[in-house]
């Protein structure tokens, strides 16, 4: 069979240290008793030859029609669960019904993006293991207070349990990226809405981080806080300085506040 080539517009760094994919298959732990996974992006499957040795039945989805066509060959027992398709448009209530888990090599160009529809489909989706530009997958395992700390940081850690697990080199992919990589852990939490307008919350902390050298006093200024609120010492506060609860505290007074008005 003929190598899919990498290409650069689809952002593709194929992975090629056997090790390392089998240590991000050993890293899918089934959480909360999925049977389904899907991967994401499987190149040429040097990562979906182990996740196919997990108690779990595989769904792959690429963009690349080569690789697509490739991975038909090389899998052909998975017929119809090879999915020629854009993670970030596709629906899988036919495919995937049920809760399942993602794992995968992330294209490091829309691996935010990919993370922004996890959220979207935190109801089905229980974990993902994935691998991300370093420091990407830093900033979103990074506690507040860090200078890594950022809107998908607090968006991602309201719904899911997060570890860093690794990080990898350029050296063992084709090509090599000029950054590195780490490998990082969501595991679903227990909390099925939060205790405020989610929609609100998500503006919130995206309006919060907009500026992150300015204070939530400022940053917040359009969402016309009620007067007994904005001597709150929450305010003096900047974003990167406030975990998920505080964040739900100050969605719920501008909320609140809205209702005054």
């Amino acid at each position: 069979m003929e190598k899919v080539r990498p290409k650069k517009h689809l952002g593709q760094h194929f992975l090629t240290d056997l090790g390392i994919a089998e240590q991000i298959a050993m890293a899918v732990q089934g959480h909360m008793g999925v049977q389904q996974l899907l991967e994401i992006g499987p190149g040429m499957g040097v990562l979906t030859d182990y996740l196919l040795k997990l108690p779990m039945e595989l769904y792959l989805i690429d963009i690349d029609s080569e690789s697509v066509v490739y991975l038909q060959k090389k899998y052909p027992q998975l017929g119809s669960k090879i999915i020629e398709g854009d993670y970030l448009k596709e629906n899988f209530d036919e495919q995937l019904p049920e809760q399942y888990a993602i794992a995968g090599n992330f294209p490091y160009n829309i691996s935010s993006q990919i993370l922004f529809r996890v959220l979207e489909e935190r109801q089905k989706v229980t974990e993902v293991v994935c691998m991300l530009q370093k420091e990407v997958a830093k900033r979103i395992a990074s506690p507040k207070g860090n200078k890594d700390y950022g809107i998908l940081s607090v968006l991602l850690q309201a719904y899911y349990d997060i570890e860093y697990l690794f990080s990898v080199p350029p050296s063992v992919f084709n090509p090599p990226p000029k950054v590195n990589s780490g490998v990082i852990r969501l595991k679903r939490n227990s909390i099925e809405k939060l205790e405020c307008n989610e929609r609100l919350f998500f503006q919130v902390v995206k309006a919060g981080f907009g500026n992150r050298r300015k204070t939530l006093r400022n940053s917040l200024k359009s969402f016309q806080l009620a007067e007994d609120f904005k001597s709150h010492p929450i305010l003096d506060k900047r974003a990167e300085q406030l975990d998920v609860a505080d964040f739900v505290f100050l969605t719920q007074q501008i909320d609140a506040s809205r209702g005054n008005h």
